[in-house]
């Protein structure tokens, strides 16, 4: 199986104050990068701007839903086969994408999450217990389980980018590609650790613990009665969580 051309896609909002560090952090790597403003009003587009890398930008803001479609019509324009995301604001680590590259490489037809799954006890309690919800709805509607469905530090495969016109908006948008790619396109998903990064000089996040999880909880919901077998796809969704410890196993 030929390698995949593949990209680095960070949609970010206001980020001026890491924007330049997480970019040129990801070009250190040797790998191409597609940046999508979503609509900033302060210097973060000035910023990428005078880098070597695609920016794509939004007069106004969208959400990180439209901001991630852009970026995969751009990605599939440009004849990439899977991409790369992670935040703007310095809480995903360029340093992580190697094993991520390895853990798809790995599991060719897969979505490969980021998973916070180190120096968990940095989470908030409210964003812990908010992902843990999420955790147990997505991975129902996925039918198979899932570490971390809220993580923004994602290998997607050609088949997940294909899915880029799903009617979903801002945060759904990431949990949306999850289920129907699991669904319909019958991806698995495999797990990699990385640190959970709290504490430090990050920005307010733009996930609301309650606003969005409710609008999560709603299309996941709507999903689960669509595809039907709803004890079956619970049963299945139970199993453990495939985690890529490293190149060399898994637990």
């Amino acid at each position: 199986m030929n390698t995949p051309r593949w990209c680095v896609l960070i949609p970010c909002l206001n980020e001026e104050a890491a924007i330049q560090s997480v970019v040129e952090s990801v070009l250190a790597l040797g790998a191409p990068v597609i940046v999508i403003d979503d609509g900033s009003d302060d210097r973060t587009p000035e910023i990428v701007a005078a880098l070597p890398v695609t920016l794509l930008r939004h007069t106004h803001r969208r959400g990180k839903g439209e901001a991630l479609r852009r970026g995969f019509r751009e990605a599939l324009r440009q004849g990439y086969d899977a991409v790369v995301t992670m935040d703007g604001d310095g809480q995903h680590l360029a340093s992580d994408i190697p094993r991520i590259a390895a853990a798809a490489a790995r599991y060719p037809d897969h979505i490969v999450i980021g998973a916070r799954l180190l120096d968990r006890d940095q989470q908030p309690k409210g964003r812990r217990r908010a992902n843990a919800v999420a955790d147990w709805g997505v991975s129902w509607a996925c039918a198979q389980p899932v570490a971390d469905t809220q993580s923004g530090q994602r290998w997607y495969p050609r088949a997940a980018l294909e899915l880029v016109d799903l009617p979903a908006e801002n945060f759904v948008f990431e949990a949306a590609i999850l289920i129907v790619a699991s669904r319909e396109k019958k991806l698995g998903v495999v797990s990699v650790p990385i640190a959970s990064r709290y504490h430090g000089s990050f920005r307010p996040s733009h996930f609301s613990p309650v606003r969005d999880v409710v609008r999560i909880t709603v299309y996941t919901i709507g999903r689960v009665v669509h595809y039907g077998h709803i004890m079956a796809s619970h049963r299945r969704s139970r199993g453990t969580p495939t985690i890529v410890q490293d190149q060399l196993g898994v637990v």
